[in-house]
């Protein structure tokens, strides 16, 4: 897919990347997030499975940012082996999310912040995907996430889910 970008007035076109945060892109493999979590040092990804669909998992784990270089947690749901939802999140003070939100803006342009109430969120979307940033101060620490949501994904597992309309 070819976006166009508008820069200092005039048209130029670039591919538009896949939205993706600290290695992770949202509709990842378990396997991929797996050797992901491997290669960051942390410790294995620890899935159980849904009872009423054995298709479904939800997953932890936990990673040293190599932005700010702390420690988050990760939390997602797979379907059928792919994540359909992705968040990043921890305890990591107003420098780190400054460093994510210019790494995000640097990768995926400048969107507006949306503040509500004591929380303030940005959000791109692109080709079904969609990644927020989040961030709020609370007790004098900033707490931040990032979560990386896979459309398809979610709605093939939805469709399946519906039933047949009557016939």
């Amino acid at each position: 897919m070819i976006a166009l970008a508008i820069t200092g007035g005039s048209a130029a076109s670039q591919i538009s990347p896949p939205l993706a945060f600290l290695g992770f892109t949202a509709g990842d493999s378990l396997a991929a997030i797996t050797r992901r979590l491997k290669s960051s040092g942390g410790p294995a990804l620890r899935c159980r499975e849904a009872r009423r669909d054995t298709s479904l998992r939800e997953c932890r784990g936990r990673l040293a940012d190599s932005i700010s270089g702390r420690n988050v947690d990760l939390w997602l749901a797979a379907i059928d082996g792919a994540s359909g939802i992705l968040t990043l999140s921890g305890r990591v003070g107003r420098e780190a999310v400054d460093q994510w939100r210019d790494t995000l803006v640097a990768h995926f342009g400048l969107v507006p912040v949306q503040v509500q109430g004591t929380q303030s969120m940005m959000q791109w979307v692109r080709r079904g995907r969609m990644l927020r940033l989040t961030w709020r101060v609370e007790g004098g620490v900033t707490i931040a996430s990032v979560s990386l949501v896979d459309g398809p994904v979610l709605d093939g597992w939805g469709a399946r889910r519906r039933p047949a309309p009557p016939s």
